[in-house]
């Protein structure tokens, strides 16, 4: 079991929960928006809009691991908020802020509050690859079909 040693950091509310899992079976620890105390109003994220919202926490992430940041499939059925970037990946080796950032694909201006489950953090080991420049690629039955070419969508 990896442990990230987590910050909260200044201005932020202290009240707001770390990160958790919802179910004894839950992969991902769903991440709260924490505003600074002048914008506990949240952000209103109009359709189309993205914004990117804090939570408050800085964390140290072991070598050989990361997180990923996923969208909750709540907020994407519900509301179409999703992830502009997802998964976001979050390195061991960054120590600054953590945020999300969100978008609205809804067709209704959607509310972020504070305090909100915005996302969800999956703890994951990561494989380095080492790249090796070759004159040809040995051959397979799909070779350079891609892009739909194994059937429709």
């Amino acid at each position: 079991m990896g442990e990230i040693a987590i910050v909260r950091l200044d201005g932020f509310d202290p009240e707001i929960g770390l990160p958790s899992y919802a179910t004894a079976g839950a992969a991902g620890a769903d991440l709260r928006a924490n505003f600074p105390a002048d914008a506990r109003d949240g952000v209103r994220l109009a359709p189309g809009a993205r914004a990117l919202v804090p939570t408050g926490l800085a964390m140290a992430i072991p070598e050989g691991f990361e997180v990923q940041i996923r969208p909750r499939s709540g907020l994407a059925l519900k509301h179409g908020v999703t992830l502009v970037n997802a998964p976001g990946t979050i390195d061991s080796d960054y120590r600054g802020p953590v945020a999300v950032i969100l978008i609205n694909l809804g067709e209704q201006p959607f509310q972020v509050t504070h305090g909100e489950r915005i996302a969800q953090m999956v703890l994951a080991p990561v494989t380095r690859a080492r790249f090796a420049e070759v004159g040809d690629l040995d051959e397979t039955a799909r070779g350079g079909g891609g892009f739909g070419s194994t059937g429709r969508g």
